[in-house]
């Protein structure tokens, strides 16, 4: 009998909030690598607010993924057949397999893995692209100094999580923005931010201001919407904003531009405000620095991280719709397969 894999393919491109029906799961024949390939077994599926533009049609920064084709991801994965001889059978790789069981590979584009250093799921978490996109934001384009207030969206996530906690290991003043009282109390109370707002709170905004009396110097961005409105009136001037995602505008159908632009960029001059908006692979230089320093921060405690894991391959579509409306907390992974390390 043929030994059988499973996939997850885009069924059709969303129009707004994605649905079930964008996604379809195929029950297909485990491939057998060529000469120089590999044959991979994925472990750990990262999930990431960014495979949302993903399954549109239209320019960006990257291709699109096609009709009936495998929704794309970062993953981490065991080899079980190698042609190839930079790998062996039982290596632990970081990889981009996407959403199936088993994936070919020729070698290009991984890295092994030492499980004896961290949790291998870390690879597509802190010690992965999330955490050096929070690393490499931060620091290259929001530059906090000692004393500054460094405010951060989605503050419970992957991302926003490690934001904070690394403002404040560079001496500023963290405060987090979420969703319900118990990621707030989470931020503050485990992971040392100086605040976190809900942004879910008829006062959001008056208690954003008020947990920022001396305003805003950096506002890591990963949400946009009714939250960048709160935020925007307290930025002070010379104000630094990586700008990471918008996770609130992604199902957006219209584009046209919010009554608020014209106030926006008259600030954007008069208070000499800098919005960068970025890409992890931006800052692929500053890769080793980001692996030396958050390792050792891991180590010595001071960043802390949370995993929201999702079983099974299968629930993979249900896990990234809930991502997109914020019903995770922490890291969004889904265990495709057992985690032998």
């Amino acid at each position: 009998m043929t030994a059988s894999a499973k996939r997850v393919v885009l069924a059709s491109r969303p129009h707004g909030e994605p649905t079930p029906s964008n996604f379809r799961i195929e029950d297909v024949a485990v491939p057998k690598p060529g000469e120089g390939e590999v044959l991979l077994r994925t472990i750990w599926l990262s999930l990431d607010p960014y495979m949302r533009g993903r399954m549109n049609d239209g320019p960006s920064y990257a291709a699109p993924v096609t009709v009936d084709g495998v929704m794309e991801g970062g993953t981490v994965c065991e080899v079980i057949a190698s042609n190839n001889p930079g790998f062996i059978a039982g290596d632990i790789v970081l990889a981009h397999a996407g959403w199936q069981t088993h994936a070919i590979s020729d070698g290009k584009g991984l890295r092994k893995i030492d499980p004896a250093i961290a949790p291998i799921s870390t690879a597509v978490g802190i010690l992965g692209m999330p955490g050096m996109t929070a690393y490499t934001g931060l620091l290259a384009i929001g530059n906090p100094q000692p004393g500054e207030t460094v405010v951060v969206a989605a503050a419970s996530g992957a991302v926003g999580s490690a934001v904070g906690q690394i403002a404040k290991i560079k001496g500023a003043k963290a405060v987090g923005i979420a969703g319900g009282a118990d990621k707030c109390r989470y931020v503050v109370e485990e992971l040392g931010f100086d605040a976190c707002i809900d942004h879910r709170d008829p006062n959001f905004a008056a208690k954003l201001k008020d947990a920022c009396p001396n305003g805003i110097d950096v506002y890591f961005e990963n949400v946009g919407g009714e939250v960048f409105e709160a935020v925007f009136p307290l930025l002070n001037f010379f104000a630094r904003i990586p700008v990471c995602g918008l996770i609130a505008q992604y199902n957006d159908t219209e584009s046209s531009a919010p009554k608020w632009a014209g106030a926006m960029m008259r600030n954007v001059l008069t208070k000499r405000l800098n919005f960068r908006g970025f890409i992890v692979r931006d800052f692929a230089s500053m890769h080793g620095d980001f692996l030396r320093d958050m390792a050792q921060w891991v180590r010595e405690g001071k960043v802390k991280y949370k995993e929201h894991v999702t079983e099974g391959l299968d629930n993979a579509p249900t896990a990234f719709m809930g991502l997109l409306k914020g019903q995770n907390f922490g890291k969004q992974l889904v265990r495709v397969g057992p985690d032998k390390a």
